[in-house]
């Protein structure tokens, strides 16, 4: 099958389209011919070599796709036959023309479902993330959460799923046609980033009293400012590091909140607790992207052999939503 290869840790450049051998379906697993695979933050990371694929994982990036199920391996219950379409979550290698899958990582796109099947690849990587930290987080119904980098392919998702738990959304997010794309997708507020008020505004719009959650991709460089916008008891959930990897942390400014700092990854958990995320996905989450109240922002479509362009229009920050890799 093809795949596309980082040759050497570096830039964009460093991405190639390659034959490599063909996956191996193991017991439990799914094998699906490929439409799209998303492209994220940490499969840019790999590509210059600070963040290797988990063992056992494949090589070569991607962390999410959609396909049709070509083959089926022993011991997969829950019905799926050859034929079927699905979203899946990878641990590495989604950037090929096919993936071997453990079925418990796998979203059924039903036939009559309103969604292309290749958009259905911007979604299985953003929606586990939201939804393990918002649970995490314990954020409730009522309260408030404040997204930073809602325009972002997490952000996006997360700005929309919260909006299904009854939850008031707050977001950020740079300049105004970013910060009016993001209030379309249901943000109550919308706070521009680049005029450098981001507490000021937050205080503001919850009267001084701050949010209760805040999901973080910023790391080291926001971690004072998301302090100070907790409300009392609130949670700051860090999930990215796009501002640092070490920060001050004020500590007597989080214990007058009586507040707690909280930090995840996904890629490199157990395979239970990824499946344990994926059921919960399944089914709390997925229904809202089948009825239509959850739906992918896919800012651009691009073939597998244009890798290197992805990458680096990820890396230009001018990226609204998802990009995605078709094969």
């Amino acid at each position: 099958m093809r795949a596309v290869v980082v040759t050497s840790p570096g830039g964009p450049e460093q991405l190639r389209v390659a034959d490599v051998p063909d996956p191996v379906v193991g017991r439990g697993d799914l094998l699906l011919d490929v439409a799209a695979a998303g492209v994220n933050r940490a499969d840019l990371l790999q590509r210059a070599g600070h963040y290797p694929p988990p063992p056992g994982a494949p090589v070569w990036p991607g962390l999410e796709a959609s396909g049709v199920v070509v083959e089926v391996g022993d011991d997969v219950d829950d019905g799926w036959r050859v034929g079927d379409r699905a979203a899946v979550l990878l641990a590495g290698g989604g950037y090929a023309t096919r993936v071997a899958v453990p079925a418990a990582l796998a979203l059924r796109l039903p036939p009559d479902a309103d969604l292309p099947l290749v958009d259905a690849a911007a979604l299985p990587e953003a929606l586990a993330t939201f939804w393990s930290n918002a649970r995490a987080a314990r954020l409730a119904p009522g309260e408030t959460l404040l997204v930073h980098g809602g325009s972002g392919g997490v952000g996006t998702v997360a700005v929309q799923l919260a909006r299904t738990l009854g939850v008031r959304v707050l977001a950020t997010a740079g300049g105004p046609q970013r910060c009016a794309a993001v209030r379309a997708l249901g943000a109550d507020v919308v706070v521009d980033h680049r005029a450098g008020r981001v507490r000021e505004d937050v205080l503001a719009a919850t009267d001084g009293r701050g949010v209760d959650v805040v999901l973080d991709v910023l790391g080291a460089g926001a971690l004072g400012e998301n302090v100070r916008m907790l409300a009392e008891g609130g949670r700051l959930v860090v999930i990215g590091l796009q501002q640092g990897r070490r920060g001050e942390l004020d500590l007597p400014a989080l214990m007058s909140r009586r507040g707690s700092v909280l930090a995840t990854t996904l890629r490199d958990r157990p395979a239970a607790q990824k499946a344990a995320i994926m059921a919960e996905v399944r089914e709390q989450a997925w229904p809202a992207v089948l009825d239509g109240r959850v739906r992918p922002v896919v800012h651009e479509r691009l073939p597998l052999e244009r890798a290197a362009d992805a990458h680096r229009l990820l890396e230009g920050g001018g990226v609204l939503g998802k990009l995605l890799l078709t094969t």
